[in-house]
């Protein structure tokens, strides 16, 4: 089996006195696409960035490729080949489009380069149309397409959507799924948060649910829509 390129072990986190994740564990593998399900308040985003070194407050193994991350901060983690698009996208709201893309290109941490900025130009042309205009004057769904754009031009090996498609209309929903099958299809690994379930899953190699920070559900994307009890950790 090749290295994974994400695994956590025992990951408990809290803000504070509360205590949030509560012994989880994942595995993710080369070119493999994880859900991560649940209602809100169960854990996910926490997972993410306890993941991603933004939480401090954790204990438990994280390991990156095969380095321990488990202390890393956030840009650490980042060097190795993970990129990040956040909940609320984290657009620089005062750099135009072009100079929130270039700001972030440069070469994967295995030397390759392929999403340069012509490709994702061609990916999504509604950038292409707006280079100019600022991160604040986007429309949402453009400033997600620029989230992605960003971390695709960092030639990460694993990207982390959070809640990938929140509040956007239909059509540029329906746009933001075809660009992670995209992504998917050309081999980078993607851990998937979005409300819409059935479409994780659809594409999910495997998949988690969340209940209260602790794992209740694990298998396949297909093994869990099959699944009866789904539906009452997701409250649908």
């Amino acid at each position: 089996m090749a290295e994974l390129i994400l695994q956590a072990r025992g990951i408990q986190a809290w803000y504070g006195s509360g205590q949030v994740l509560h012994g989880v564990d994942l595995d993710i593998a080369p070119g493999q696409t994880m859900g991560l399900l649940g209602r809100n308040g169960m854990g996910k985003s926490t997972l993410i960035r306890t993941l991603l070194g933004h939480v401090t407050e954790r204990s438990g193994s994280i390991r990156a490729f095969g380095v321990d991350v488990s202390n890393s901060r956030p840009h650490e983690v980042a060097r190795l080949g993970v990129a990040y698009v956040p909940e609320g996208r984290g657009v620089f709201p005062n750099l135009t489009v072009r100079e929130n893309l270039l700001m972030a290109a440069r070469a994967g941490a295995d030397g390759r380069s392929d999403w340069t900025f012509a490709r994702v130009m061609n990916t999504f042309p509604r950038l292409a149309e707006r280079l100019s205009n600022l991160g604040s004057e986007l429309s949402g769904g453009e400033q997600q397409m620029l989230s992605i754009g960003r971390a695709l031009m960092t030639h990460p090996q694993l990207i982390i959507l959070d809640e990938a498609t929140e509040g956007l209309a239909p059509l540029i929903v329906a746009e933001i799924w075809r660009v992670i099958e995209g992504i998917r299809q050309s081999g980078i690994a993607t851990l998937i948060v979005d409300r819409d379930y059935r479409k994780v899953l659809e594409r999910a190699d495997t998949a988690l649910v969340l209940q209260k920070g602790q794992v209740v559900l694990r298998g396949s994307g297909q093994d869990l829509l099959r699944d009866p009890a789904l539906a009452g950790f997701l409250g649908v």
